[in-house]
């Protein structure tokens, strides 16, 4: 196969790529970092605004990963074409400001480990998305997503029942389809030849995004830096430095880098992680519908993606 660079000339065949151990270093950070940063969301929520705080997690995450890209490549690997800093800009819109920021406001009425299975529906909606795109899946691939879409049906139970607020659930459901849908676009736009360049531009946009949200809100009326716990301050701390600019930068690393379905397993692996710390750590309830629900999504995104891994 022949691509073509993004000035539009063509290169040498390519072949497929490898999962090299630098490929598998990035899952494991995708997979532990991300799966404790819904309890860090949490954490960050009870005393901070939802938009604002997560408009400064990644404004603060994309600037230190700017900063590190002009220090190790040179200023001039910051520089990127209209087109692929209009594409950048895009994926981080859905990414950051979607797929992160509907997550945060859901976080304020809905417990981490819920929002965390709810996001692990992710693989489900790239089916979606491809098949749309033309891609025909496999019936077992067909039957993992509506095995999927049980589960969710389930999840959404408590909701239903008024245990936690259904606007909650929901908007995590819509922040899972806006992930998918950026993560689905940065597979195919062109984006900045250095993947580090074109995640900080991603997170920039993104917490923007996430900031002017926030003000046209009002989360910015009474606001109390001084009312914020010291347990809030630490784990934004810990979403900027671990979150964002080691977690996200992992995963948009890892959309260039190794096949999509792979990619993709993280979403098994975070929930996991996800309910433990918040069990452990916010004694949340880990009711019937949660933990019914919870494996049916896990196991059905379990067949998808091994099926996926096999085409």
């Amino acid at each position: 196969m022949r691509t073509s660079t993004p000035a539009g000339g063509v290169t040498a065949p390519v072949a497929p790529r490898k999962i090299t151990g630098a490929v598998w270093t990035a899952l494991v950070l995708v997979y532990v970092v991300w799966g404790s940063t819904y309890l860090g969301i949490r954490i960050v929520v009870q005393t901070m605004p939802p938009f604002l705080s997560a408009g400064a997690r990644f404004l603060a995450a994309g600037l230190l990963l700017a900063a590190a890209v002009a220090w190790r490549y040179g200023p001039a690997a910051l520089r990127a074409t209209r087109a692929q800093a209009g594409s950048a800009v895009l994926v981080g819109l859905l990414l950051v400001l979607g797929g992160n920021g509907l997550v945060v406001l859901a976080e304020t009425s809905v417990p981490s480990g819920l929002a965390a299975l709810l996001v692990a529906a992710v693989p489900l909606w790239m089916v979606a998305l491809r098949a749309a795109g033309g891609d025909r899946p496999p019936l077992r691939t067909v039957g993992g997503v509506l095995v999927g879409l049980a589960g969710l049906a389930v999840l959404t139970l408590p909701g239903v029942s008024g245990a936690v607020r259904l606007w909650g659930v929901l908007l995590v459901l819509v922040a899972s389809v806006l992930w998918s849908l950026g993560s689905f676009s940065a597979s195919k736009l062109n984006l900045p030849g250095n993947p580090f360049t074109g995640s900080a531009y991603q997170m920039l946009a993104g917490g923007a995004g996430a900031v002017l949200v926030g003000l046209v809100r009002g989360e910015h009326h009474g606001l109390d830096p001084a009312a914020f716990s010291t347990a809030s301050w630490l784990a934004l701390g810990y979403l900027v430095l671990f979150g964002s600019l080691v977690g996200f930068t992992a995963y948009v690393w890892l959309l260039q880098a190794a096949p999509l379905s792979l990619v993709s397993t993280y979403a098994y692996v975070n929930p996991v992680v996800a309910v433990a710390l918040g069990w452990l750590i916010l004694d949340e309830a880990l009711t019937w519908p949660i933990a019914l629900g919870g494996a049916i999504v896990v196991a059905a995104v379990g067949v998808i993606v091994s099926t996926e891994r096999k085409k």
